[in-house]
């Protein structure tokens, strides 16, 4: 198996592994750094993977939900480009929340929230696609959370 991970001086480096020496699966999913953010990190990344899938798989009614002013605006296309962008940032959050203490890594996951916190407030008031609803709620509180527990953590992470 090849495996490819971030080493501290910003390197990708590969690595041939027999898959019996590996250690548990469980340690793709517990990141070794302190506190919750992390975690949080580690969630959110998962929850990104099963709704870029619900993107693919289970046709326009959850995507709708977050474009429910204009909903006949959301098409196939538009719901699959989503889920592309939501597997994207579902990456960038995974692999932030075991490299958070890199400052290219913790720069990338803050773009990846401000990107997607301006993505959904651009179609709540310039283009009046979306409302506050349960469709709606939930990208801008996670967006916003995130970004605000990014900021007040960040000399703690890139500090270590």
């Amino acid at each position: 198996m090849i495996l490819l991970h971030f080493t501290p001086n910003k390197n990708i480096n590969i690595e041939r592994k027999n898959t019996k020496k590996m250690s548990s699966l469980a340690s793709y999913f517990i990141t070794p750094l302190p506190g919750i953010l992390p975690k949080w990190l580690l969630f959110i990344s998962a929850v990104s993977v099963f709704n870029s899938a619900q993107c693919y798989l289970s046709g326009l009614e959850l995507t709708r939900r977050v474009y429910e002013n204009k909903p006949l605006e959301t098409t196939g296309l538009s719901a699959r480009t989503f889920g592309t962008w939501t597997i994207i940032s579902a990456i960038i959050r995974y692999i932030a929340a075991f490299h958070l203490n890199d400052p290219q890594i913790w720069n990338l996951v803050f773009a990846s929230y401000a990107i997607a916190f301006g993505h959904f407030m651009a179609e709540l008031v310039i283009y009046k696609t979306a409302k506050f609803g349960k469709g709606f709620m939930g990208p801008f509180i996670v967006s916003t959370l995130s970004m605000g527990w990014l900021l007040y953590t960040r000399d703690f992470y890139l500090s270590l």
